[in-house]
């Protein structure tokens, strides 16, 4: 009696391991347009911190500007949804655009770097604004 109690036991556990399993493969969320989003603004808020710091040196600026540079290419495949759709294609161009003059003549003092990080900031919401409400 005692192993058939144990077998049932068993058996019950390994039914709930499976069914957990086979559920949590139909809730996959990709988390890519989440990361995406969570990378750009750490790197951002880091570019704040070093002006606010009063580190604005381009060794301090520019592998933050980089960094969102090689982020901003990676918008529409993070979001496949938005992919084609004219206005959000529109938004990350000027991302890019953005970011591809503030690396072409890069901030050289705290107060270029805080008119850099506001141009960054507003082409970010511009597209917040349109796309998230």
């Amino acid at each position: 009696m005692f192993l058939f109690l144990l077998g049932l036991v068993i058996g019950v556990l390994g039914v709930v391991m499976l069914m957990r399993a086979l559920e949590s493969r139909k809730d996959w969320t990709d988390h890519y347009p989440d990361a995406a989003m969570h990378m750009m603004q750490a790197h951002l808020a880091q570019l704040g911190n070093s002006i606010e710091a009063n580190r604005c040196a381009a060794t301090d600026v520019l592998p933050h500007l980089q960094s969102l540079r090689v982020l901003a290419n990676d918008l529409e495949p993070a979001l496949p949804d938005l992919r084609d759709d004219s206005r959000f294609t529109q938004h990350a161009g000027r991302l890019r655009a953005t970011l591809d003059d503030a690396l072409g003549s890069p901030p050289l003092n705290c107060a270029s770097a805080t008119a850099t990080s506001e141009n960054i900031g507003k082409a970010c919401m511009a597209c917040h604004q349109d796309f998230r409400g």
